[in-house]
């Protein structure tokens, strides 16, 4: 059985490389970006299971970028985490079809249980 994929669209590299180490570990195939204005391309390479998106990347941002997903044929079924420190984070979610999200700080256990959730 092949590893489920995880897409990690965050400028902090911080939490880029925690992240992708937990989930490496964890037995998923893991790959990053800091910007998400060419979602579609990384998405059409990578196929990933599962996206985890912070709402505020450059260049385009993680709403738009999800909605450029979401219209798209193909790839619209990906579930997208929403990950932020803005507090508008719910509200964010539900007008661009994100299935879930964590505020950040977030906890790293309570993230996993998140990504287990919407990629099984």
């Amino acid at each position: 059985m092949s590893k489920k994929k995880i897409l990690i669209f965050d400028d902090d590299t911080s939490i880029l490389e925690v992240v992708s180490i937990i989930f490496e570990d964890n037995g998923y195939e893991v790959q990053i970006a800091e910007t998400a204005d060419d979602i579609i391309s990384k998405v059409n390479l990578f196929l990933p299971d599962l996206i985890i998106m912070d709402i505020y990347i450059p260049v385009i941002g993680g709403v738009e970028a999800t909605r450029l997903l979401k219209d798209h044929e193909v790839h619209h079924k990906i579930p997208v985490l929403f990950i932020t420190a803005k507090n508008d984070v719910a509200f964010l979610s539900s007008k661009s079809s994100a299935v879930d999200y964590l505020s950040k700080p977030f906890d790293l256990d309570e993230l996993e249980r998140k990504v287990e959730r919407w990629i099984s």
